[in-house]
């Protein structure tokens, strides 16, 4: 979770679905389902927030220039930056939290929040909130498959899910159209409201 919360693109669904589903059958450190779902939960919030903690730094220290220099060596093209100082500026802290249950973006809105110096507090606040909820629902996903195939390992139960999505991929590709179709609505607003912004200055 560190690593995803980071500069590094790395999924977390990767880590806490299955974590969630091994914490069911109590194969994790403790042997009861529900301390394990705990301590995964916990572990999971520890390491989203050292990745969060290592990007808000990371830009507080280094500061704009170099990350429009050297920021593609970091995976954070200028262009990325410059969207998330953008949304940053406009919503305020409060993207910190917003964010952080958002694909794409997750990862990298602690770096505008370093840029602009955010206070540390809030930044903790906001930050441990989402990437608790995030960490939550990721941990209970894997909870309840677990709860499902009781007699089932993990890999198993992932040539099951292979099935399931053979057999459903119309349904499947309908609804990530749909999230397609959203995230561009949503992007080409904020791209509106950018240029509108823009034009008095030029102007």
């Amino acid at each position: 979770m560190a690593i995803e919360s980071s500069f590094i693109p790395f999924p977390s669904e990767v880590v806490m679905i299955p974590a969630g589903f091994l914490a069911f059958r109590g194969e994790l450190s403790f042997g009861s389902p529900l301390v394990d779902a705990s301590a995964a939960v916990l572990c999971g919030l520890l390491g989203s927030m050292t990745g969060a903690y290592f990007n808000y730094y990371f830009a507080l220290w280094l500061g704009r220039p170099f990350l429009h220099k050297f920021g593609h060596y970091f995976f954070l093209p200028p262009k990325t930056l410059d969207r998330a100082e953008e949304i940053f500026r406009k919503y305020g802290d409060i993207t910190t939290f917003v964010c952080r249950l958002l694909p794409a973006i997750r990862q990298v809105i602690s770096v505008p929040a370093g840029l602009a110096k955010m206070n540390i507090f809030r930044f903790s606040l906001f930050t441990g909130l989402g990437a608790g909820i995030w960490v939550i629902i990721l941990t209970a996903i894997g909870y309840y498959l677990g709860s499902l195939a009781k007699d089932m390992s993990y890999k198993e139960l992932v040539h099951k899910g292979k099935d399931i999505l053979h057999h459903n991929y119309i349904w499947i590709f309908l609804g990530l159209a749909v999230v397609i179709i959203a995230y561009l609505i949503v992007h080409n607003m904020i791209m509106k409201s950018s240029r509108s912004r823009n034009l008095p200055a030029q102007a």
